[in-house]
Formats: structure tokens, sequence, C-alpha cells
């Protein structure tokens, strides 16, 4: 294939991806429909292969197409990780800046820390992306991230924030109708809120606790958001962040014995540590953090 093949002709296929039209795509990039279809054409013809075939709904990917999109994806994240830093000034604290954190953390805990933060900092604009899957800050999925295990990868900058603290917790309403339970058997004749899917923070987390495993739950979901959510409706017992807890008496501990260590960390790629807008964030998330757990 060409190297010198336009990057514009392969955010015009990723947009086709996502929108299944050429259509829908090029209302999306702000572009005409003839100059989307040549772009996608073009790349086709310079990568050798077909990428999308017609289907009774719109243009259906193929398996090259398939195959290619992790890699485009890696390249949009690229492309706007450098539109981002080229705009943002050495010396002063303005910008873009994406951060990802997990969504109850993004939800519960990043709104009071934002908004302080937005007052000492306005100049800097904030892209908040929740997810409980850590982004690659390697690949520049994210430019400052809270993440809930201990960072490996040697080129990130990491300060560690501490273990917050999980409990079992119900609404009081739920315990009115089925009674508090005495001991951790007892949770088995309980409706239980937990994950679908073990994610290997959970795993690591959960090593030598009491068994807690999808086969128990009466709720199985792997957004915690619509897990804390089920609990405070008087759903069943399900886990919470205690410094989360301590916030909202509404909720009620039970069986105080079973306590889960969650580990907290805010990371940023190394390169950035130069840039005014991604430091600042960095250190507000540390004081806003430490100040949770306190």
């Amino acid at each position: 294939m060409d190297d010198e093949t336009d990057w514009q002709h392969y955010r015009s296929f990723l947009a086709v991806l996502e929108e299944g039209s050429l259509s829908a795509a090029a209302r999306s990039l702000g572009l005409a429909q003839p100059t989307l279809g040549r772009h996608v054409q073009l790349l086709e013809a310079a990568l050798g292969t077909t990428l999308f075939t017609r289907s009774p709904t719109g243009l259906a990917a193929t398996d090259a197409a398939k195959a290619l999109r992790p890699f485009v994806e890696s390249m949009r994240a690229s492309a706007q990780a450098i539109d981002r830093h080229a705009h943002a000034s050495r010396d002063t604290v303005a910008g873009t800046v994406r951060l990802g954190v997990s969504e109850v953390i993004g939800i519960e805990v990043m709104p009071a820390i934002l908004a302080s933060f937005r007052q000492a900092c306005p100049g800097v604009v904030v892209e908040l992306v929740l997810s409980d899957r850590n982004q690659d800050l390697l690949q520049r999925d994210a430019d400052v991230a809270v993440r809930m295990v201990a960072p490996v990868q040697e080129a990130l900058l990491a300060r560690r924030i501490g273990a917050i603290e999980l409990g079992l917790y119900a609404h009081p309403s739920y315990l009115e109708r089925r009674g508090e339970p005495r001991q951790v058997s007892d949770l088995a004749s309980y409706d239980l809120v937990g994950f679908d899917e073990a994610l290997p923070y959970i795993r690591r987390m959960s090593a030598g606790m009491p068994p807690w495993h999808r086969d128990m739950f009466a709720l199985r979901s792997n957004s915690n958001v619509v897990q804390l959510a089920a609990v405070r409706a008087g759903f069943g017992i399900g886990f919470c962040q205690v410094p989360l807890a301590i916030r909202e008496p509404v909720l009620a501990r039970v069986l105080p014995s079973v306590s889960l260590p969650l580990e907290c960390w805010v990371v940023m790629h190394g390169d950035l540590r130069s840039q005014p807008a991604c430091k600042a964030l960095f250190d507000a998330l540390v004081e806003g953090l430490l100040s949770y757990l306190a």
C-alpha cells in the first residue's frame, strides 16, 4: 500500500464503520457524501482489498475492515491527543485534557473535584470518559486516569492515593422486610446484587474474601453504577464504597466484618508532566481523592 495514504481516508472509513452508511458518515464528519465515498474507494485501492459490501440495512463491514478497525481507532486516539496538546500552551494552564475514570468515581466523586478544578483552572476543558476497564494511556486513550489497580507500565507517572474500603450495604427498607444477616453464610438466602463478569480488578480485590460469585446474584450487571442504584432502591444487598456510603446515611452497612480494599491510583503518561493543564488536573485529582478517602 501507499505509505502516504491520507489520514482523512482512514477517518472516513471509521465513520462509515460507526454510522453504517455513507450518508450518515458524511453528516457526522461534515463532508459531502461523494467526497466520503471517494475516500473509502481510495483507501480500498491503497490497501488492495474490499472494506464494505452493500446489505439491506446499509453497508456491511468485511472481515478485512473489522481487522483494520482497532488500528484505525488507535490512529484516531493519537490524532486527537496530538490536537489537544498542540493547542495547549506550555506556559498557560489551558487546553483540553482527556480524563478516564471508573463509573462510580466518575459519577459520584468527580463532579465535586472537577467543579473546584474548574474554578482554579477555567482555561482547561476536561473530556470525562467513564469505564471500569483501564484506558491505555500509552495509546493515549486518555491523558490522565484514575485506576483501581496499580499501573505496570514504566512510562506512566503514578501516585497511589490509598485503598478505598468496600463494604456490604442495603437500604433500610430492604432490611425491614427481610431482616439483617448475622453471618456471611446467611447471604445465600438474601437478594444479592453483583457483577455479571469478574473483571481483573474484581478478581484481585476479592481474593481471600468469602465466596462472592455471579451464581449468587439476583441482579447481575457489569455496571457498578447500576449495582449501586439497585442497592439504593432497596433491591437487595451489594457492595458500596464506604466513604460514599458515609456521605449517604440512607444506606445501612451489614456484616461490617466483610471489608475489601479497592486500590486507587492517579496516573498519566510521563511525557505529559510538562503540560501545565495535565499536571494541574493530575494534582487536583490527587488532592480531591485524598480528601475523599480521609
